[in-house]
């Protein structure tokens, strides 16, 4: 069974977020395998162990993001893709574009990814990618059964569960509580350094810029307003509710 992973490099989420100049700051920031993610690569490697086959984890960002793609090699994953020239990045169209060019330059049985990135949380890019290979796709998957030529995915769907099947080759997507992903072993990351992670272009794959142009445009960045302190209001109940009634018109604007 052959196995991709889509992968992205985000910020830790611990790490606070500075913005300067419109751009989020990354100086001295850590950098980790998005969360979502790493239960991607991990139901990969459990895949692997079950049917055997070959697990591969692509990653399109810049160079700093070889460190979340051997991270992942030391955690069971065999080879890596890195997608690091400039000429790639762009809008959530745009990385769909460049991982199913990628994807399809192999046959893979299963796709997975994180169900959203927890930067953008867009949710957006693995949909296209399986909308550019033209397969089924299953997302916010808390639970996945192989038998065959056939896949169920069992689906998070706001507090309940939705059982879905398909047939392969498909793409799903992982939520928190499809498994508890593995640390990396001291032997998983020795042999990580050997593995092979290779690094393509847009010549590489194939595409001109015009077939990978972003269709958004981000305009600004900025934080969110400091929380101030909240309004006790006084007085009788029916005072009370014309003065909420009024501050949600007048000064918050939220009714119309």
């Amino acid at each position: 069974m052959n196995i991709l992973v889509c992968l992205k490099q985000t910020f830790d989420t611990e790490e606070r977020i500075v913005v300067e100049n419109g751009k989020v700051k990354e100086d001295g920031v850590k950098f980790v395998i998005n969360p979502y993610d790493e239960y991607a690569v991990e139901e990969a490697i459990r895949l692997k162990e079950q049917f055997g086959g070959e697990v591969t984890v692509v990653s399109v960002g810049p160079s700093r993001a070889e460190e979340a793609l051997r991270t992942a090699l030391a955690m069971g994953a065999d080879e890596a893709i890195l997608a690091d020239d400039p000429a790639l990045f762009g809008d959530e169209y745009t990385v769909a574009k460049v991982l199913a060019a990628i994807a399809r330059q192999k046959n893979y049985d299963i796709i997975i990814a994180g169900n959203q990135a927890v930067d953008d949380g867009s949710g957006q890019v693995a949909v296209r990618l399986a909308e550019e290979l033209g397969i089924p796709h299953i997302s916010t998957l808390t639970k996945l059964v192989v038998e065959g030529n056939q896949v169920t995915g069992h689906r998070d769907a706001e507090g309940d569960e939705e059982i879905v099947t398909a047939t392969l080759p498909v793409l799903v997507t992982a939520q928190q509580g499809l498994n508890d992903p593995r640390y990396p072993s001291l032997i998983g990351i020795r042999k990580a350094s050997k593995k092979p992670l290779a690094h393509v272009t847009l010549a590489d794959l194939g595409l001109s810029e015009e077939d990978i142009r972003p269709r958004t445009e981000i305009v600004d960045t900025f934080l969110p307003k400091p929380k101030e302190a909240g309004r006790i209001l006084q007085g009788e109940l029916q005072d009370q509710v014309k003065e909420l009634v009024q501050a949600l018109i007048q000064v918050e604007k939220v009714v119309g």
